[in-house]
């Protein structure tokens, strides 16, 4: 196994967790500013009032776009396997 090959395979790995994250991410960025600035507007400075609303933003996001990760994760699991069979000749 080359050197290109194994960057190859380190790229499509970073890649689909970047896809497979950025949802969830994205969902809990989004609903930390928006606490954010309602916190700043009403000057409640209370630290645990965001995890809640976040976490239900994050498991809201798991549900709608499971089917797509779970799909992405097998895809790359594929292409794991079939190199194995490439390696192996």
């Amino acid at each position: 196994m080359e050197q290109t090959e194994i960057i190859k395979i380190m790229q499509d790995a970073i890649y689909t967790i970047l896809i497979v994250a950025a949802p969830m991410l994205i969902a809990g960025m989004v609903v930390g500013v928006i606490i954010s600035i309602f916190q700043a507007t009403t000057q409640i400075n209370e630290q645990t009032l965001s995890f809640v609303p976040k976490i239900i933003a994050i498991l809201l996001t798991l549900v709608l776009f499971g089917g797509f990760m779970l799909t992405n994760l097998s895809d790359f699991t594929h292409r794991m396997f079939g190199m194995i069979e490439t390696i192996m000749k």
